[in-house]
């Protein structure tokens, strides 16, 4: 009886911690939600090439994350 319960809260809290590591790995990822993009000034090429690299940065956070969630499955 003892293992069934084991096993079965050890699969609840590794659903909780993906859970939890992917809405953490979105939401830092994500970009602040300050204005509308029209209300935004116009980017000038530096910035928009940090914006770019910024964001592929972010994909490979976010690929790195679930390849470490499949890893500990």
């Amino acid at each position: 009886m003892s293992q069934i319960f084991n096993r079965i809260s050890r699969m609840l809290t590794n659903k909780l911690m993906n859970w939890g590591m992917r809405r953490a790995t979105k939401a830092a990822t994500q970009p602040a939600k300050t204005a509308p993009k029209d209300a935004r000034a116009p980017v000038s090429s530096q910035q928009a090439q940090r914006q770019k690299a910024q964001r592929e940065a972010a994909k490979r956070a976010r690929q790195a994350a679930q390849i470490t969630r499949r890893i500990g499955k």
